[in-house]
């Protein structure tokens, strides 16, 4: 097949590659240690990393994140380096801050009580709910796309050395990921897996000609914190490990793609939702024709990278497996969706109708 031809999957080692946990009370020296804030360290569950949220009585909440031993610090440091040009550009948009130690040092490195050497961060601690935990309204998905939009806007014309990383996540990669296909179950959900991949190769050469530039890449509901009670209702965008530079294309489908009902039932339009966070996105900033035909085939393509990813780290970490796959589930019902589309459907899924 087209797909099968790439041999070098675009997997960082921190994705294979196990580590030794920090556990909480070691958290709590390292944070007393580097930044000279005591609290409590209660873990989050995360991919790859030791993620604490520290409640400190004195100075309020913090995120703790200690790097995989694998991550490199020049891509460690481009988050940061983000992070502090959005609140440069755009400071109102909720997004976290990033706490040098009391040496001055925006990526101290510690070694653990195992002795591996490990980056740490301190980030500003977002309160609300994430929006997998809640549901919204049409309008509250509304702001989702203004938000998007705004944060591709303070993002446009940033740069930096470790920005044009291969991510496994990017889906602009899928193609490299075809080797994973043994992990995922034989039957309807590896032939829907493999149809997202031959869909994607046909997309390929003109999803290389679309525009692009550094952006969040993984707009996905436990990444956004809500305040259903508040009129801006999003309160906050987490998590920038997977941003990069790819195609503005690629950044709304993983959005809208993160939009798709988890319950599916007999509905025959998945993108109700998606439209909404479109809606919104497109009264802050365009998208050419080009890229709303191809932004479906994009979110399918999306739902491979999760399927691929999840169903091989499962096996890998079969302790973490429950984490990995909470949303590989609903993914099943989404590709079958898909699948029961013809090519030309996929392609007017976002342009037959004003959004």
């Amino acid at each position: 097949m087209g797909y099968s031809q790439q041999t070098k999957p675009a997997r960082a080692s921190e994705l294979s590659e196990a580590c030794h946990p920090v556990g909480a009370a070691e958290a709590e020296v390292i944070a007393a240690r580097l930044y000279s804030i005591r609290g409590s360290a209660t873990r989050f569950e995360t991919e790859k990393d030791d993620t604490f949220l520290l409640g400190c009585a004195d100075h309020g909440k913090f995120v703790l994140k200690i790097a995989h031993p694998s991550e490199r610090l020049e891509e460690l440091d481009f988050q940061v380096a983000l992070l502090r040009h959005i609140a440069g550009r755009a400071p109102d948009l909720p997004v976290p801050r990033a706490h040098r130690d009391v040496d001055g040092a925006a990526l101290p490195i510690v070694t653990t009580s195992a002795g591996e050497r490990r980056v740490v961060r301190l980030i500003t601690f977002l309160a609300g709910t994430p929006l997998d935990r809640a549901t919204s309204t049409a309008p509250q998905r509304e702001r989702i796309g203004e938000v998007l939009a705004k944060l591709r806007h303070a993002m446009a014309d940033f740069s930096h050395p470790a920005d044009s990383r291969t991510l496994a996540w990017d889906v602009t990669h899928l193609l490299d990921l075809s080797d994973l296909l043994d992990f995922v179950p034989a039957g309807g959900k590896r032939a829907w897996t493999i149809r997202a991949l031959e869909r994607f190769a046909e997309i390929k050469p003109r999803l290389d000609l679309c525009r692009r530039q550094v952006l969040h890449n993984d707009f996905n509901t436990s990444n956004l914190v809500v305040d259903p009670a508040s009129s801006n209702f999003l309160t906050g965008v987490i998590d920038f490990g997977d941003a990069v530079r790819t195609a503005i294309a690629v950044d709304v489908s993983t959005a809208l793609m993160n939009q798709m009902p988890k319950a599916v039932g007999n509905r025959r339009d998945l993108f109700d939702e998606p439209r909404d966070v479109l809606r919104g996105y497109l009264r802050h900033a365009d998208l050419t024709d080009e890229e709303l035909r191809l932004i479906p085939f994009l979110a399918q393509g999306r739902l491979a990278v999760r399927a691929l990813l999840t169903c091989w780290r499962a096996e890998l970490f079969p302790e973490n497996s429950r984490y990995i796959l909470r949303n590989t589930e609903a993914g099943w019902a989404h590709l079958e969706w898909f699948n029961s589309l013809s090519t030309t459907q996929i392609s007017d899924l976002l342009t037959r109708e004003e959004p």
